[in-house]
């Protein structure tokens, strides 16, 4: 007996009975173009090269080149090597087309002037290099990102809106983007100096620095409520130009040739250094002896920065201070215990840490207490501008006597966890004396011009 497996039903067609026509499906705008589908068919041997090619230093500088067949080969009209125009991106180039402070995406943007097309290809043909050097925060190259899915759409939205920009002016421009706080984000010119070998322009004699110049947004300029006139976010691209040694102007200097406006920095080094001058200490040494007892605790109280370490490697551990540093051993029971134990060894103690607040100068006083010896406090007195400069300069200056313990950037909050957490020491607290310490900059000739510079 066999069987067969029952087919697919049919739908019975009856006449008094309509079709329904299939349901209209909605039209897709594409937004491929022709030319990209000619593109995609067209053999490799035949095909245009990219003008537009990309690279990353150290997961932090982003590098672009646009290549333009069409230009003719940069000439230096100068004796005294090449000419640099160099160009902040946001603010400066462009602006969002939607009125945004930031751009919604890659094609929400127009001219920040209809000008500055023109004022570029000018530049070009008089023989300038020109560059685009500009801070993008909002970006990160990073592989271990716990945002990879965001950072990757911001990454291929700047690409696409520089490749869009640089398709416009079709010259041959190098475009250079800083991404983190290291040594590559203006006012530091590590990014200038990247740009210098792309261009085989290292040596001392083939860069114009006269004739060179920067032009960005943020110029420090006051502004004005009267005007409706914003105060500019900051001073780094003046700074940068500035660390350089080269010529800066504003976008409305640069472009629209207005007169310069005021400006103010919230912190210039080449005037502290001035204001200090024959002083050549980390900080000042302060009449009060410094070892007045034959055995005792001598607790640091500042901001990170503020230079508690080098005045303790300069003026006390001279005199035999042993030195305890939570940095270094992580936990406050650590610190208390390897302190003990260098009393019980007949050796005085300086507690190196920010002790910010009257609860955790408690713990060193109970101790002192403890084991019935004075306990004294040095007050760290620089400014939280002058700690952060100190910060990134004992960072980023390559030079191990300025940074002996390798230390890397601290973040923001850092800083502005101490200041929310200080309290001024008091004698009440159970310090036998407290001595203030005003910072002055440490160093020879080479190593204060290095501070001297613009760093924040």
């Amino acid at each position: 007996m066999s069987s067969k497996r029952p087919g697919p039903q049919k739908r019975v067609i009856t006449e008094d009975r309509g079709v329904s026509p299939p349901a209209v499906k909605r039209r897709q705008q594409s937004t491929i173009t022709g030319k990209a589908v000619a593109n995609f068919f067209t053999p490799l041997s035949k095909k245009e090269p990219e003008k537009m090619s990309w690279r990353t230093m150290n997961e932090s500088l982003l590098v672009g080149r646009y290549q333009a067949p069409t230009a003719t080969q940069l000439i230096s009209l100068s004796a005294k090597g090449q000419k640099i125009a160099a160009f902040d991106f946001d603010s400066t180039l462009i602006t969002s087309a939607s009125g945004n402070r930031f751009g919604r995406d890659a094609t929400d943007w127009k001219w920040w002037h209809s000008s500055v097309p023109g004022a570029l290809r000018s530049l070009h043909k008089d023989g300038y290099l020109v560059a685009v050097l500009s801070n993008q925060g909002g970006i990160s190259l990073r592989s271990d990102s716990k945002t990879v899915k965001s950072d990757l759409k911001r990454l291929a939205d700047f690409k696409a809106k520089v490749s869009a920009v640089l398709n416009q002016l079709d010259l041959p421009i190098g475009v250079y983007a800083a991404t983190a706080r290291d040594q590559y984000r203006k006012p530091r010119i590590e990014m200038w100096q990247e740009l210098l070998r792309d261009y085989d322009l290292e040596s001392t004699d083939s860069v114009d620095l006269d004739n060179s110049f920067f032009v960005g947004d943020a110029g420090g300029r006051l502004g004005s409520l009267a005007d409706g006139i914003s105060k500019d976010h900051s001073c780094v691209d003046r700074d940068f130009a500035s660390n350089i040694g080269i010529e800066f102007k504003t976008p409305e200097e640069y472009f629209l040739n207005e007169e310069p406006k005021p400006f103010v920095r919230d912190f210039d080094p080449v005037s502290f250094i001035k204001s200090a001058a024959g002083v050549s200490t980390s900080a000042v040494t302060p009449n009060t002896s410094l070892k007045s007892n034959p055995l005792d605790i001598v607790l640091f109280c500042g901001s990170p920065g503020a230079g508690k370490s080098s005045f303790y490697w300069k003026h006390l551990q001279p005199l035999g201070y042993e030195r305890v540093n939570q940095d270094i051993l992580k936990t406050r029971e650590k610190c208390l215990k390897s302190a003990s134990a260098f009393i019980a060894e007949g050796k005085s103690v300086v507690v190196d840490n920010t002790n910010a607040d009257p609860g955790t100068r408690s713990y060193w006083i109970a101790l002192a207490k403890k084991l019935e010896v004075p306990i004294r406090c040095v007050l760290f007195t620089a400014s939280p501008k002058i700690c952060e400069h100190n910060d990134i300069v004992r960072a980023l200056s390559n030079g191990t006597m300025m940074n002996p313990e390798k230390r890397t950037i601290l973040p923001k909050v850092a800083f502005a966890g101490f200041l929310s957490r200080y309290r001024e020491p008091k004698l009440e607290e159970g310090f036998q004396d407290i001595v203030k310490v005003e910072f002055r900059v440490e160093g020879n000739e080479e190593q204060q011009a290095v501070w001297s510079k613009y760093w924040v």
